[in-house]
């Protein structure tokens, strides 16, 4: 089992690894053009399609949920059905977000608490990148799809092809051609468009044999629709109120200063960071899920949770060493910026709780994503996200950032504790696992 589970958890961390590291490497490059504002720009325009494009995670999470199961059951009309609904419902909702830019623009401009020079740039960096909304939705689906039929390869061949692709496009732009945060923005929705390219040529390569799998009276069909909009109903509230609060963490502190908005951003890369590694075990939890759950191998399935949970913890605990241990470094590479450092140093504490109390809800997460047990996982986001909040109204007014850090921590918590309080209902097969 452990063998399975790196086969796929190894390719999508190297896959995840890619994203912070490019977050780190857009913060680095803008980190030496002089003004911490280019740094609070950059987390606040990445934050902003984050809000937006994580509301659509679904896509994602359900094409890889239904492909696995229905390539557990053997029923390969089903796997093409997940692939062409999620694919189609992400390029067609990727145009109208292109549609919606202005009023969508104008909302976000409107959330921003820092100064007028820090609204400029993060609508610049906006009105940019949103031309990449097709291409980077569009490729949730071709991703979820993937891993969904045990693949994890392709997703992290074109995850590093698509940061690369940004690395080199981004420097070019801004060092190259003096472009500053439309430079970092241009590379950014060229790279995506670029992907999107290449996904679609591996499919092509590789699963076109599967197209005489195709029955188009099912694609549509209403009571398999009726259970498609369920699943993505309830992932889409989760995913709604995980992108709140990730979002609003990063306007609160905007509200707090420039310095507190660039400690802040600098602090969550450690976040990210973690959450990548973390969610590459996540991924291959939530495909062998489907595929054991598809199956109906109850035995298969519990050994997999028990593995995954051990190997989580293992991850964590590694984390929590080097971020206790090399967080100058870290920082370094990030920004030159001394004052930046000695600040963001004050709040270190809080990224070595990341790991220890976060890691479980990442984990369950991806099981049940795979069962599409998606109430539960919905609800658990629910409570932790009150609790997020009542903790920051509560907290924030005696402590300021330390509140604000304090709520997320607790949130992370409440995550995986009420999700493993549910579990067993949530993995019990119906006629179709515990």
């Amino acid at each position: 089992m452990d063998k399975r589970i790196f086969k796929l958890a190894l390719p999508n961390i190297i896959t995840n690894i890619t994203v912070p590291l490019l977050g780190m490497i857009d913060i680095a490059i803008v980190g030496r053009l002089g003004s911490a504002v280019y740094i609070g720009a950059i987390a606040l325009g990445a934050n902003i399609f984050n809000m937006i494009y994580w509301n659509f995670g679904f896509l994602r999470m359900s094409s890889s949920g239904f492909a696995s199961q229905a390539l557990g059951a053997r029923n390969f009309p089903e796997v093409m059905n997940a692939f062409i609904r999620s694919l189609a419902i992400g390029v067609g909702a990727g145009f109208l977000i292109i549609l919606l830019q202005y009023p969508i623009g104008l909302l976000a401009s409107s959330l921003i608490q820092s100064g007028p020079e820090s609204i400029e740039y993060v609508m610049t960096y906006f009105r940019i990148v949103v031309w990449g909304a097709p291409a980077v939705l569009g490729m949730y689906a071709f991703k979820g799809w993937f891993i969904g039929m045990q693949n994890a390869r392709i997703p992290m061949f074109i995850a590093i092809l698509n940061n690369l692709l940004n690395i080199v496009l981004s420097i070019l732009f801004v060092f190259g051609f003096g472009m500053k945060i439309e430079g970092i923005a241009l590379g950014t929705t060229l790279s995506q468009v670029i992907s999107l390219m290449v996904a679609a040529g591996f499919w092509w390569k590789y699963y076109r044999r599967l197209r005489k799998y195709i029955r188009k009276e099912t694609i549509w069909d209403r009571q398999a629709i009726r259970e498609y909009f369920r699943v993505n109903g309830d992932i889409f509230v989760r995913t709604f109120l995980l992108t709140l609060v990730t979002t609003f963490f990063t306007f609160a502190s905007s509200g707090m200063g420039e310095t507190i908005l660039a400690v802040n951003a600098l602090l969550m890369q450690f976040f990210m960071l973690f959450s990548y590694f973390m969610d590459g075990f996540a991924y291959a939890a939530e495909a062998l899920t489907g595929r054991f759950y598809g199956a109906k191998n109850r035995e298969y399935l519990q050994w997999m949770i028990r593995r995954v949970f051990f190997w989580g913890l293992m991850v964590s605990l590694v984390a929590v060493v080097v971020y206790m241990l090399f967080p100058d470094p870290i920082l370094r590479i990030m920004t030159n910026d001394l004052a930046i450092i000695g600040h963001t140093k004050d709040f270190m504490f809080w990224t070595i709780l990341i790991p220890i109390v976060g890691f479980a809800a990442f984990l369950w997460d991806g099981i049940f994503i795979g069962a599409t047990a998606s109430a539960e996982m919905r609800n658990a986001m629910i409570v932790s996200s009150i609790v997020f909040f009542a903790c920051y109204f509560i907290m924030t007014p005696l402590w300021g950032n330390n509140g604000l850090w304090l709520a997320f921590i607790l949130y992370l918590f409440v995550r995986g504790a009420t999700q493993t309080l549910w579990a067993k209902k949530a993995l019990r097969f119906p006629t179709h696992v515990i």
